[in-house]
């Protein structure tokens, strides 16, 4: 055989690519799960259906406590798995009531419940599974009512539990000011709610705790690598678990800040856009 006809046979071989894979989504609640509406769109559970069915975990991921609308919605996207609470200071097994879960310091909620017992602020403490506030303003009634529970004025040192996280309700501009002050020890998140819009929910949890490291925890825990990891958020306090995770989401409606973090963009919460960005967890 000639060199030319040998040469034409020669095979090109060319590197594999490994092909991204979503093992784990991270789905955060408030105008991302849940928007103006108060209520999760249909197409949205539909599609969790079939990302269930796939064998991908999907961890609610929240600064709301794991009681309540929250911890109905944990158990409608995983019965069996861990969820994220608290911005990471709550880690629940919704199965078993395991506790991954990170206290506050405890000179903190000192330091805090005597502010706002000067101030007249809104400050509420929580456990895993509890949660107490002193006020009885307006705001205090319809965050109980957000939260899906029935609202009681209980004093702070009947909480049952630890401490894993406190939170100020505050307007925009006070909140920003306090995020702003120095704290040690803590970790200072913000969150919103479209049900809510005049509030900034000001939460508070030990250094080192945030959605950030409870979504690597988990990560771990369930032995997955973070470049297979997705995220869904739109609000600041999404930030740092978004630029973690291998597949960073965010919803049109995002912070200005969470949609230049994202590799991609989903439609806006009111029009079910966590259901996109699970189509497209099915299709990595």
């Amino acid at each position: 055989m000639c060199r030319r006809c040998r040469s034409s046979r020669i095979i090109s071989y060319r590197p594999r690519v490994e092909r991204a894979l979503i093992r784990m989504i991270g789905i955060d609640v408030d105008g991302t799960l849940v928007g103006s509406s108060g209520q999760v769109h249909p197409k949205v559970w539909e599609a969790t259906e079939r990302v269930r069915a796939a064998g991908i975990r999907m961890v609610l991921c929240s600064g709301r406590p794991a009681f309540g609308v929250a911890l109905d919605y944990a158990r409608r996207l995983d019965p069996n798995g861990w969820h994220i609470f608290q911005n990471g200071a709550s880690v629940v097994n919704v199965a078993n009531d395991q506790s991954r879960s990170v206290p506050l310091p405890q000179g903190i909620v000192s330091e805090y419940i005597e502010r706002a017992r000067k101030s007249g602020a809104i400050l509420e403490l929580y456990s895993d599974r509890d949660y107490v506030t002193q006020s009885d303003t307006e705001w205090a009634h319809e965050h109980a009512k957000l939260l899906g529970v029935t609202y009681r004025c209980r004093s702070f040192d009947s909480l049952n539990g630890q401490v894993v996280r406190a939170q100020w309700l505050m307007s925009h501009a006070d909140a920003k000011t306090f995020a702003e002050s120095k704290h040690e020890d803590v970790e200072i998140a913000l969150s919103s709610s479209p049900l809510m819009e005049a509030t900034t929910f000001v939460g508070v949890t030990r250094s080192g705790v945030s959605k950030e490291s409870a979504i690597v925890d988990l990560a771990q825990q369930y032995g997955f690598e973070m470049r297979d990891v997705m995220y869904v958020g739109d609000s600041d306090n999404d930030l740092c678990a978004l630029t973690r995770v291998g597949h960073p989401i965010a919803m049109r409606n995002a912070s200005p800040a969470v949609l230049k973090a994202a590799k991609q963009v989903v439609p806006h919460v009111d029009e079910g856009g966590v259901a996109q960005a699970l189509e497209l967890a099915l299709k990595a």
